[in-house]
């Protein structure tokens, strides 16, 4: 497993974060994102999108629609678990056809579904480390996407390979 950890001081490394996951995700791409409540799991998707040209307020958190869907450089889902009961309840949602697709798919509270998620994706923990201040760590699962941890060290000097 390839992984990197960013250490983010403040919101706008989060948001050079974001930009750099824009850059470097390939098209049909399954971000995993897990953070206890108040990570900043929705303020990492509203940079991701950012990053595709999508307007930061456009994106809110999809706790009660469960689905979003934004239009920019590249189509982008933003699916949130959080209120998902179980297995069953998330896979009515028809994830593999977002999962299948050529959009960058992100999953808020991935953790509840885990075992629902395709077996090539990017994992991203986010821990709160001050007022301000995450850890994202990133962990390419899978072969597809190993490189990149790499591609992201590049985009961003203060990352790390773990």
């Amino acid at each position: 497993m390839s992984r990197l950890v960013f250490d983010a001081p403040d919101e706008s490394a989060t948001q050079a974060f974001g930009a750099a996951l824009a850059e470097v995700l390939p098209p049909g791409t399954t971000v995993a994102l897990r953070g206890t409540l108040g990570a900043g799991k929705t303020r990492l998707v509203q940079a991701v999108a950012a990053g595709c040209g999508v307007p930061p307020e456009d994106v809110t958190s999809p706790s009660f629609v469960l689905v979003q869907e934004y239009h920019g450089r590249v189509l982008l889902y933003h699916i949130d678990a959080y209120r998902i009961a179980d297995r069953q309840e998330f896979l009515e949602l028809g994830p593999e056809e977002f999962f299948e697709s050529q959009a960058i798919t992100l999953v808020e509270w991935a953790d509840r579904v885990a075992d629902c998620l395709p077996p090539e994706r990017l994992e991203i923990d986010i821990e709160i480390t001050g007022p301000q201040s995450r850890r994202f760590v990133v962990n390419a699962v899978g072969t597809a996407l190993q490189h990149i941890p790499r591609k992201l060290r590049e985009h961003l000097p203060a990352a790390r390979l773990a």
